[in-house]
């Protein structure tokens, strides 16, 4: 418990954890306003942010995600008041806050359906209310009441929610004339909502089941000043330039087919050409570091992740067991590779003085992603993970740890990630049952983590409930070109999987031991990754990725001879090299291949037939003058150097 003094005098204990504005508004509604004041240069109150100690509510900026949170989920019942004004008898699902806004899943009804066409008369109408200093005030109702409310209204989404509910847990909001089944906080008064723009409609199934009907999903967005809303339109319109699927397409990178499946993608040759640079970059590394490559199959026999504990904790993500009729076995696609890696482990007895080992595969894994989420290479079915597995004793995991963060930061900073935070996510104490091992276990791997990311003198944040359900993990967090967060690489502190697979090695003095499992990645997935470099970069890779180094443009058929000498001694020199020998004026050519991205262009005419050379263009840059053909090699060949090397 805890004790808040506040400041009209009035004290009070409650649970850890309880939000600054569910007390203010308990106490006086009056306070609640008191306290929040709206926007200020851009700043906002927190109303959301746990209290653990005595202490006033304070003044965050709007770049504190849980006072955004509090502010846009506000909006989404704003907006909700709007749809239920224009559509009469409209059916509400739920209206959460999102990383950039909000959304509401509706069932317009009788036969309506409500599009982008409709969005202006929406926002409108969400204006007129902000403009009312409407109030957002909270009761705390009995389970009975809430049910007769929405059942009275013909909300059928509202009523399973609340059959799902504790009595004693329910709690209701209004604002104006709607209702609204919520836990909150919001902002007191809709006040402070001053700029409105509602961004886009889709389709999602109720609660994520294609089984149930399809609501109409509204996508929005909300700033207290115009101008911080007129800035993230500028961004969502740079965002769509980067867009990862569109550009894909644009340079044939990967596609998807109706035939082969959703979330399933296919790498075309120039695709399957970056993901290889990358591939065989990394394992060049880990072989340095004294990685061992292992390969396992596509699928596992169901015990093998019962006894990891997938079956139980990820079975509802992962595709559904399939039958051997012959033999009766069941078998999974497998949902993770380090399952497969602890039986490797488990192949041969190990001694203390082999430890660390150190297992890594590019493996592909499979899961079931709701077709709603899914999303270009960003979020798919099928995806390769430069997965690998540390196994070493106790007394060398701090190092171990470390030496994994040595290597994400060499990788990231090769590839110019320099805006990143690391995530320290630890298991949600309040739902354990999440969870497989023993709380003296989780308690040792948590602190590990803290212990190895201090040494490092890495800059964290802690978020209780992200942790994998094996063990804690240290989630690196890069921010993009434009200020978007990707989680790309973690490393993971496991001393669960080696007690369930039943892990040993011989100790110094002769006994079986237990070894401690790191589980690591570095891009994440190829997938992810690959989107993310794409639009970090707007696809103009960096040379060393990029699947045509070159392109060779005669200025006229008759260099067409010349032009393919030169293309077969750049492309033996490992230099993939393109010729555009289509009869058009060189301007167009060179306009064509710029928008192919293609980091060199080689022009070629008379002067450079008679003298061995090429007249080079860099992408974005220009004119670069004339080289030979051999100092054109030398020149790629240390520029690639360059760009891999620190």
């Amino acid at each position: 418990m805890i004790k808040i003094t506040f400041p009209d005098g009035t004290k009070k204990e409650y649970k850890k954890g309880i939000s600054s504005l569910e007390i203010a508004e308990e106490i006086s509604p009056k306070l609640a306003k008191e306290v929040y004041a709206a926007s200020v240069n851009g700043e906002i109150r927190d109303l959301s942010r746990p209290i653990d100690t005595d202490a006033n509510l304070k003044l965050h900026k709007w770049d504190d995600e849980e006072a955004r949170h509090a502010f846009w989920h506000s909006s989404a019942h704003l907006m909700a008041e709007a749809l239920e004004a224009i559509y009469p008898g409209i059916k509400f699902g739920i209206g959460p806050a999102i990383e950039n806004g909000f959304y509401y899943d509706v069932d317009p009804g009788d036969g309506r359906a409500i599009t982008e066409a409709d969005l202006p008369a929406i926002e409108n109408k969400m204006k007129e209310f902000a403009a009312q200093n409407q109030s957002f005030i909270r009761k705390d109702v009995s389970k009975k009441e809430a049910m007769d409310l929405f059942t009275s209204k013909g909300d059928e989404y509202k009523t399973e929610l609340i059959s799902e509910l504790e009595d004693g847990t329910i709690s209701l909001y209004t604002s104006g004339n709607f209702v609204d089944l919520c836990r909150g906080p919001h902002l007191p008064s809709t006040e402070p909502i001053k700029a409105i723009k509602l961004t886009s409609v889709a389709g999602a199934y109720w609660r994520g089941d294609e089984k149930r009907r399809m609501l109409t999903r509204i996508y929005g967005i909300t700033y207290p000043k115009q101008k911080m809303l007129d800035e993230y339109l500028v961004f969502l319109e740079e965002a769509k330039r980067r867009d990862h699927r569109r550009i894909g397409k644009e340079l044939e990178l990967f596609t998807f087919s109706p035939k082969v499946g959703m979330g399933l993608p296919l790498w075309l040759p120039k695709g399957s050409d970056v993901r290889q640079h990358l591939i065989d970059f990394l394992t060049k590394i880990l072989k340095k570091r004294g990685y061992k490559i292992v390969t396992t199959p596509h699928i596992g026999n169901v015990n093998l992740y019962k006894v990891s504990g997938h079956f139980e904790k990820y079975g509802a993500s992962s595709f559904q067991p399939m039958s051997t009729p012959q033999e009766g076995e069941q078998f999974m696609l497998k949902p993770m590779n380090c399952p497969h890696h602890c039986e490797i482990y488990n192949a041969t007895p190990h001694s203390y003085k082999e430890l660390p080992l150190r297992m890594a595969e590019f493996g592909t894994v499979y899961r079931y992603e709701q077709s709603g989420e899914l999303h270009g290479l960003t979020r798919v079915r099928s995806f390769t993970q430069d997965d690998a597995h540390h196994f070493c004793r106790p007394d060398q995991l701090r190092e171990e740890f470390k030496s994994i963060i040595d290597l994400i930061l060499y990788i990231f900073k090769i590839l110019n990630f320099n805006d990143f935070t690391a995530q320290i996510s630890l298991r949600d104490p309040d739902n354990k049952e999440k969870y497989i091992g023993t709380d003296e276990n989780w308690e040792r791997a948590e602190q590990d983590i803290i212990s190895a990311a201090g040494d490092k003198n890495l800059k964290t944040t802690v978020v209780p409930g992200e942790a994998a359900f094996y063990g804690p993990k240290l989630d690196f967090m890069v921010r993009d070109a434009i200020g978007r967060k990707w989680q790309l690489g973690t490393i993971q502190v496991d001393y669960n999987l080696p007690e369930r697979f039943d892990l040993t090695y011989n100790g110094s003095d002769n006994q079986k031991h237990r070894p401690v499992m790191i589980h690591r990645t570095v891009f994440g997935s190829m997938e992810r990754f690959v989107a993310v470099l794409i639009e970090n970069t707007a696809g103009k890779l960096p040379l060393w990725l990029a699947p045509e180094k070159a392109v060779i443009l005669p200025i006229s058929d008759k260099f067409n001879d010349y032009a393919l000498k030169i293309l077969e001694i750049l492309n033996n020199s490992d230099i993939c090299t393109l010729i555009d020998d289509r009869s058009e004026k060189i301007g167009k050519k060179i306009r064509d291949n710029e928008l192919k991205r293609i980091p060199y262009l080689l022009i070629v005419g008379e002067k450079e037939a008679e003298n061995g050379s090429v007249s080079v263009r860099k992408q974005g840059e220009g004119d670069k003058g004339s080289m030979k053909i051999e100092e054109f090699v030398n020149f790629i060949n240390s520029e690639i150097k360059k760009e891999i090397e620190i």
